[in-house]
Parts: C-alpha cells; structure tokens; sequence
C-alpha cells in the first residue's frame, strides 16, 4: 500500500457512522451482511448507509457481491492487510522482536 491509498483508507475511517459499519463487517466475518441489515443494526438511513459503504469500498476496505436485488458487503481482509502493514512497516527500528506484543494483540484469535 502507498501513501494516497492508506490516506484514502484512514480517511473513510475517520467518520463514526463507516467505522460501526467497518468494526460491524469484521465481526461478520466471510458471510458479510446485506446492506440493509448493516443499516438497521447500525440504526442509520439506507441511502445514508449505502453511501458510507460506498466509501468504505472505493477506499479498499470492503467489498461486495450482488446477491439478486440485495448487496452482501463482507470485510476485504487484503485492503486491512495492506494498512496495518503500512502503518508497521518501519516499526522498531529494524527490530522485529520488539514489534511482536503489537502483532499478538492484533492477531485474530479464531
């Protein structure tokens, strides 16, 4: 990941309402959700909704499938790869050992 696309990524995530949707797609997991059922837990206007998550989507954080009439959003593990690996990539001074508490702590416990 680059400067721009990280700036694009931290950027869709600096407004409440995409970051519950974001924060809500990876408790999700594979499956995803339906964009309405992302707009009725999160208590938000679907055409509200669909906008934050079009955000979300152009930043590389989520993606989508067409499911007939509906769209399943699901988390793009890639894209929050690619950032968390920007935001570490110089960390510790060259000392990886130094770095692993952070890695522990964000590694996924399933």
């Amino acid at each position: 990941m680059d400067t721009p696309d990280a700036l694009s990524a931290l950027s869709a995530l600096s407004q409440e309402a995409r970051l519950n949707a974001f924060r809500l797609l990876m408790r999700a997991g594979p499956t995803g959700l339906p964009a309405g059922e992302i707009a009725t837990t999160l208590g938000a206007r679907q055409n509200t909704m669909s906008t934050n998550l079009s955000i979300l989507q152009h930043a590389g954080l989520i993606t989508s499938t067409r499911e007939g009439r509906s769209i399943r959003y699901h988390a793009n593990l890639d894209g929050i790869r690619g950032l968390l690996g920007f935001l570490v990539e110089d960390c510790c001074g060259g000392q990886p050992e130094q770095c692993q508490p952070l890695l522990s702590q964000i590694a996924c416990p399933c």
